[in-house]
């Protein structure tokens, strides 16, 4: 990595922290999903009938913990997902370098025919 693509990636990192501190330290806002927002809006449609089908196994003492668990699992997701494309992308480009044209056949069999 150059050393200007580096700077510039601190740069956005630098920013993004700034304004998470800045908006943490203003605001009294709660984190919350959209799961209670959606219970809220079908009891005010059906007059306050609605009863879930299923209750959770575990349920998170807090929303903060909650937050945490959901982000942490986005994280192991975006991760595995990021090491699939990393690793096609190394190889077809190892492929490309090794100059295999046809890959069902290593080089050294299309040699003999």
């Amino acid at each position: 990595m150059s050393r200007i693509l580096e700077l510039i990636v601190l740069a956005i990192f630098l920013i993004f922290a700034a304004q998470f501190v800045y908006m943490s330290s203003t605001t009294d806002a709660e984190y919350g999903g959209a799961d209670g927002e959606a219970e809220g809006v079908i009891n005010e449609i059906t007059g306050g009938t609605y009863e879930p089908i299923a209750e959770p196994i575990w349920e998170p003492p807090s929303g903060e913990i909650e937050s945490l668990l959901f982000g942490l699992q986005a994280a192991i997701g975006a991760g595995i997902i990021g090491y699939f494309f990393g690793y096609y992308r190394a190889k077809s480009r190892y492929e490309n370098d090794l100059g295999y044209k046809d890959k069902s056949k290593p080089e050294r069999d299309r040699q003999s025919l």
